[in-house]
């Protein structure tokens, strides 16, 4: 109970410096009466779209969470909606503080036409989400254990009116996990739609059909894709990454139950002790994480940046990994030093630890890889963006073969950390790495969250006409925010695949018991036939994103075409109708979110009940193994289809600028990416770890109720 409560304040003391930032940001000046007048139509249309979303998430979770504590367990109703709350906080609060960074962010660029000054204010207004992510996530679960109490291994629990005994403790985490989940995925589908939608059908009105400049404010689709930006690159990715590191938490506490009870059923020698450590060691390297966090963002805070912000970035980030590493030895040491160790623990009190720093450093590195592959300061993206020149079928082939070459490191750098921290900690030590992998989120994603108000700052600074000059450093820092945007998807695919392997084994072990060894048998039937139709969901869960994207660009393209056509709009004396086309990609978004969001939790639960708890797990399996490597390569070729465009209107290759042929393929490109990138990759990391949060919250049902044996 001491650990935990010193790990609240540790949450509070991040809360405080959350909210100063965030009055700090609302007390800059906005600029002109233009540049006010603009961010707050982004600041109005983002605020409406998520009200209208949250409507229909609110009648969702407030069903599942009456039919979770009829069904599966009486408080975990209660503890599912903490989950989906704290989900929702930290969405809103994310992008209401960047709708308020990104004009301020133009406009101390314009003030001061400097870089450095200008960075900071990108990085206090990404520093709010970023934190809130980690602080949120962790003061849901505190509260829960410090309501119940302690987590008990042998405790039974029920619903109201079914008898279907479960470890309520475990329980309460699971479904916590779950509330997470579902707000993320609603977020990730329906905020990709929205953004994609606008953006692609903005590309295609003012670089294509009229021949405008990037963020023109005569083409009405630009503002819903200023918003866009806020509702998915930021309250999207924020509830992604909360509900990674919310469930590599739970999986870690689910695995330390399941292998306490192996251990004693061995007559090996644990103890009570040792069970407590493995619950207690998580909340700790959790917040060990967030205290590398505060002090990394503290160092870029108050250090005074030059004119090259990407190297005090990422400096910020090794801070804050550096810090987390220090002071989680340290509390594995205390922690594990004097209580009888299990048998799996190769390298004694340090084996946690070990397991930890095995999971930060594979993100580190699945971040470094990312960059190369999608940074304008490396070849690949040279390369795509030199080919430009000889036409679409090249720029889409070249892309395409950039993101596969990309796929097979990370997948290495995640295969082997797992091996060798399932080698020097058993089970336990896999979701350690996943946790440690996540331990220091808070850092990146305030570094992502860095790129979407950057992005916006230069859109507003070109749709307000401010000086070239100020559009010059919102570039510069744009460049900067595509990589960042770039590495912090391909951290949250690898944080995903990490939280999802993990919460695969603790599936697996809340379904056998404690004589028999954790074993998924694919010599059987069920097995197989569950991870094949587990990897063609996957394929048609993409197909449906992609679908949905493109079908609603091309409404928003064609409405967007109409308004132009009206007298004074392209002279520029009459203002197109920004509501409307708002309006009108919020009622897209909404209306295509719930079909693909809900099959990630359909598909489990009816698989469950007709074949049983074998076949969920080859489901998962085989999603997990077709989404991860899919995902990179989304992700990664979409990057560099972006950077590539950059390049190319950055007047990096001599007679081909802005308006040539080149620039023209690589503008198709981008367009490609944008759905491959920013809706399909970022969704199938949710879309696995959903499926594998609902396998673990009913387990014990599947367990008892299956239809076919």
């Amino acid at each position: 109970m001491g650990a935990w409560l010193a790990v609240l304040v540790i949450v509070v003391l991040a809360m405080v410096y959350i909210f100063y930032n965030h009055h700090r940001i609302k007390k800059m000046p906005e600029g002109t009466q233009e540049m006010a007048e603009m961010a707050g139509i982004i600041r109005d249309g983002a605020s409406a779209f998520m009200k209208t979303e949250f409507r229909s998430i609110i009648t969702v979770t407030c069903v599942l969470a009456i039919l979770f504590t009829l069904i599966v367990e009486r408080t975990s109703g209660f503890t599912f909606l903490i989950g989906a709350a704290m989900s929702s906080a930290v969405c809103v609060l994310g992008m209401r503080s960047a709708t308020y960074a990104n004009v301020r962010t133009a406009n101390r660029a314009r003030e001061t036409l400097s870089i450095g000054e200008t960075v900071k204010v990108a990085l206090c207004g990404g520093s709010i989400s970023g934190l809130a992510v980690q602080a949120f996530g962790m003061l849901g679960i505190l509260l829960i254990l410090l309501v119940f109490g302690d987590i008990k291994h042998d405790a039974v629990g029920t619903g109201l009116l079914v008898s279907l005994p479960c470890n309520p403790y475990i329980m309460r985490i699971s479904t916590y996990s779950l509330g997470c989940s579902i707000v993320a995925m609603f977020n990730r589908v329906a905020g990709g739609n929205y953004t994609k939608a606008a953006d692609i059908s903005s590309d295609i009105l003012g670089k294509i059909r009229h021949d405008l400049p990037e963020d023109d404010s005569r083409v009405p689709n630009t503002i819903a894709d200023f918003i866009g930006d806020n509702v998915n690159d930021i309250a999207g990715n924020c509830s992604d990454l909360l509900e990674s590191f919310v469930a590599t938490i739970s999986s870690s506490l689910m695995i330390a139950v399941t292998v306490y009870a192996a251990s004693v059923f061995k007559g090996h020698a644990a103890a009570e002790e040792t069970f407590r450590a493995t619950t207690l060691f998580p909340i700790v390297l959790a917040g060990c994480g967030l205290t590398g966090c505060l002090l990394g963002l503290g160092y870029a805070n108050l250090k005074k940046m030059g004119d090259n912000p990407s190297r005090e970035l990422d400096l910020s980030s090794w801070i804050s990994a550096g810090i987390t590493i220090i002071l989680s030895g340290i509390a594995a040491y205390v922690i594990f030093r004097n209580v009888p160790l299990y048998e799996e623990f190769l390298m004694g009190w340090a084996s946690p630890w070990l397991s930890a720093v095995f999971g930060i450093a594979s993100g580190i590195a699945i971040g470094t890889i990312t960059e190369r592959y999608t940074s304008t300061e490396y070849k690949p993206t040279r390369e795509l963006a030199e080919i430009c020149d000889e036409g679409e079928a090249f720029v889409v082939t070249k892309g395409d073969a950039i993101g596969s070459r990309s796929v097979l490191l990370p997948v290495m750098i995640i295969g082997i950390s797992l091996l060798i921290s399932g080698k020097i900690s058993g089970t336990y030590g896999i979701a350690i790495a996943a946790l440690g992998m996540l331990a220091f989120v808070g850092a990146t994603v305030s570094i992502d969250a860095f790129g979407p108000i950057a992005d916006n700052a230069g859109g507003l600074a070109e749709s307000c006409h401010l000086a070239p000059e100020v559009r010059v450093i919102t570039d510069k820092l744009d460049a900067v925010g595509n990589t960042t945007a770039a590495i912090g998807k391909g951290f949250a695919i690898g944080s995903a695949a990490f939280a999802t392997v993990s919460l695969i084994i603790a599936y697996v072990g809340n379904y056998t018991d404690a004589s028999e060894a954790l074993t998924l048998n694919f010599a059987s039937f069920y097995v197989v036939a569950g991870g094949l139709i587990g990897g063609a969901l996957v394929e048609y869960f993409s197909a449906v994103l992609t679908d949905n994207t493109i079908d609603s660009a091309k409404k928003m393209a064609d409405e967007g075409d109409r308004m132009m056509s009206e007298p004074g709009v392209l002279e520029g004396t009459v203002r197109p109708d920004y509501n409307r086309m708002i309006s009108m990609a919020a009622q897209e978004a909404i209306r295509k979110m719930v079909m693909p969001s809900v099959l990630a939790i359909v598909i489990p639960i009816i698989g469950g009940f007709v074949f049983g708890p074998d076949f969920v797990g080859g489901l998962l399996v085989g999603a997990t193994i077709v989404a991860v490597p899919r995902a990179i390569f989304m992700g990664n070729s979409g990057g560099a289809f972006d950077n590539a465009k950059k390049y190319i209107e950055g007047g990096n290759i001599p007679g081909h600028g802005k308006g040539t042929p080149a620039h023209k393929a690589a503008v198709t490109g981008d367009t490609i990416g944008d759905t491959r990138k920013d809706v399909v990759g970022v969704a199938l990391d949710i879309f696995i770890k959903m499926m594998s949060t609902v396998a673990n919250t009913l387990v014990v049902v599947f367990k008892t109720v299956t239809l076919i044996r």
